[in-house]
């Protein structure tokens, strides 16, 4: 029977807890608030919540699989710490967070000095992945490949499709920051031309029709389209909705990526610029702006808190 060790419980780490535990995997689960492993143990009895680290991994046979689905950073190496006293060489780790593929290296060759097997996993798919499969591109050397292929399988839409070994430790993870870096660009495209009909008022274009045409035969066709046909159903106006839009890690790290390659990368540089700007980060250039418009032109400037 196949076994393996899930670390945090999010929306991410949950689904795929439940994926596996539904496909006969018997899931050792923990999370930082224990009362989440034991709630998701009480969903299905293949999932046996653990309250502590060292109990998970003396429930689980030699040689293990332990697969993290922590927010990067902090949090990954915070349980890492925790848990390398815990394994025996020839057990695996997976680190399937949002973290930067040189931290993955550094990870990778840690690990490897006390005879465990590193692999980093980088994890697509969303609150969608339960029922569909998630998309799964991992780094790590034959023998970390060896032991987390069969969950791999599991989790992927199928066996043999939607998951690619893309190479050495760190190259799931760098695959995984460029893909979301192409998510930034696709995104903003989509939003700056259904912005552009809602400005065209002459016209009245209904947007939920024209996004739900383009789903059907055009070259702009995605699941981001699915998703705006969707909500734009619903709500066209996002009156409710504030204008802020947060960005991951990874779409900094593309963009840094372009620089240290001397790669252009202007669409996912400036998808990226468009998210700061939404948060606020705009606002003192521009009021800087209005003044010097104003001390060379004597242009108004409009005063308040709006």
């Amino acid at each position: 029977m196949k076994q393996i060790g899930m670390l945090g419980l999010g929306k991410m780490g949950a689904n795929m807890a439940r994926r596996l535990a539904r496909s006969g995997v018997v899931v050792h689960a923990w999370n930082r608030s224990p009362e989440v492993a034991r709630g998701l143990a009480q969903e299905d009895a293949n999932v046996l919540a653990h309250d502590a680290l060292a109990e998970l991994v003396t429930g689980l046979a030699a040689p293990r699989v332990i697969w993290l689905m922590l927010p990067a950073g902090q949090a990954t190496d915070e349980a890492l710490q925790m848990l390398l006293p815990l394994l025996a060489p020839g057990d695996t780790v997976v680190d399937g967070a949002n973290a930067y593929y040189k931290d993955s290296q550094h990870r990778a060759a840690k690990l490897m000095q006390a005879g465990l097997h590193f692999m980093d996993a980088g994890v697509s798919g969303g609150i969608w992945g339960l029922q569909n499969g998630y998309a799964l591109m991992v780094g790590g050397n034959a023998d970390a490949l060896a032991a987390a292929e069969p969950f791999i399988k599991i989790l992927a839409p199928a066996p043999d499709a939607g998951w690619l070994h893309c190479g050495a430790a760190g190259s799931g993870h760098f695959v995984k920051m460029v893909h979301n870096g192409i998510e930034y660009g696709m995104m903003q495209a989509l939003a700056e031309g259904l912005a552009l009909m809602k400005g065209k008022h002459e016209f009245d274009i209904d947007l939920a029709a024209v996004t739900e045409m383009w789903r059907h035969g055009s070259v702009v066709r995605s699941w981001l389209l699915d998703l705006a046909a969707e909500f734009l159903q619903h709500d066209q106006t996002l009156d409710d909705i504030q204008p802020y839009v947060a960005d991951s890690g990874e779409g900094r790290w593309t963009v840094l990526e372009s620089v240290e390659q001397g790669t252009p990368a202007p669409v996912m540089s400036l998808a990226l610029m468009m998210r700061f700007a939404s948060q606020g980060q705009g606002d003192y250039a521009n009021k800087l702006l209005a003044m010097m418009r104003r001390g060379f032109g004597g242009h108004a400037v409009k005063e308040g808190d709006a």
